[in-house]
């Protein structure tokens, strides 16, 4: 029997509170009084809040190659397209020597034919050629034209190989890994540097009984850490998924410190609503270990006994949750 009251004894703490505001009327507080009045308390649960990035992008070498040049380093700011490295590949330069010499050949090559192609038309026209001769020629200039130009094409790709060894970032923000060093052998495809940018938000993981009780929008108080002003947030996503009893949160704030990726905050996040009685702090004393009120009553200023609980926010302001002691239309004196 006590374990079902003490399991049911929020419900019935509540019911008490609302058929005491029925019963008693309200009436007006006078100058120095508070009306009590039920009020509805917002209860938090504190959990720690991990500051992620919402871009986490590796700003990859196309190339392979030895890393020749590095620009950055954890912590350096970069911008989107910004060069960070350069991967050099030697074999590139010697394809295009080769490729240019290939080119230079094939021209001369040219020149030559289309020079033979005018004496042949000429020799033709005067009677001492034959059209056989100046069609084998034609055929050889358009052959060494078409080869001089998939020599140029190849060329562009070495060129455009060789530029891809610039190694840039994928988006503008911070660089929080760089896993290789100057003079490192690279493959292609292999990270050069993590970059975080796209701004900052909180991921939560809550107990799963909280799962039914998050609600989208809801604001959410962001403790202050040191060095930095208390902030707040607001729920944006939940997902779906609970993972090993925790459901994910994601929650947006308007000042998170960029120092660190990865740090945790402590978060209180709102999860459920009650009714409750709650007095400012100023009428509440405490004498020889006891915490007093003073009631108006018809017979005078009187002083009661209370429990207090923890301080809360209301819609009146801040106030101090009176677990007992009190009932729905008190006049409570406030010094």
């Amino acid at each position: 029997m006590r374990f079902r009251l003490s399991r049911h004894l929020p419900r019935l703490l509540a019911a008490v509170v609302v058929l005491a505001a029925a019963t008693f009327p309200m009436l007006p507080a006078r100058a120095g009084e508070v009306v009590v009045a039920p009020v509805e308390i917002v209860d938090d649960k504190a959990v720690f809040g991990r500051i992620e990035s919402r871009d986490l992008l590796p700003a990859r070498a196309r190339i392979g190659g030895t890393l020749a040049t590095l620009d950055v380093t954890e912590g350096s700011t970069v911008a989107a397209g910004q060069v960070v490295a350069i991967v050099v590949d030697d074999k590139l330069a010697l394809q295009l020597r080769a490729i240019e010499a290939r080119i230079r050949a094939l021209d001369s090559e040219l020149a030559n034919a289309r020079t033979e192609l005018e004496r042949a038309q000429s020799l033709l026209v005067r009677g001492s050629g034959t059209q056989q001769r100046v069609d084998q020629l034609r055929t050889q200039v358009e052959v060494l034209g078409s080869q001089s130009e998939a020599a140029r094409s190849d060329r562009a790709v070495i060129v455009q190989q060789a530029a891809e060894g610039q190694v840039l970032a994928p988006t503008a923000g911070r660089v929080l890994r760089v896993p290789v060093t100057r003079g490192a052998v690279i493959m292609p495809g292999e990270p050069i540097a993590l970059v975080a940018g796209g701004g900052l938000f909180l991921r939560l993981a809550l107990p799963e009984r909280h799962a039914a009780l998050l609600k989208l929008g809801a604001r959410v108080a962001i403790e202050a850490t040191p060095g930095a002003p208390a902030a707040s947030g607001r729920l944006v996503k939940v997902y779906p998924q609970i993972e090993n009893g925790r459901v994910i949160a994601d929650v947006e704030a308007e000042r998170i410190a960029p120092d660190f990726v990865g740090e945790r905050v402590l978060v209180r996040v709102p999860v459920a609503t009650r009714t409750a009685i709650a007095v400012p702090a100023a009428a509440v004393t405490t004498r020889s270990g006891i915490d007093l009120v003073r009631l108006a009553t018809p017979a005078g200023p009187r002083e009661v006994a209370v429990v207090v609980g923890p301080n809360v926010e209301t819609a009146q302001g801040p106030r101090v949750e009176i677990l007992s002691g009190l009932a729905a239309g008190d006049r409570v004196i406030v010094p």
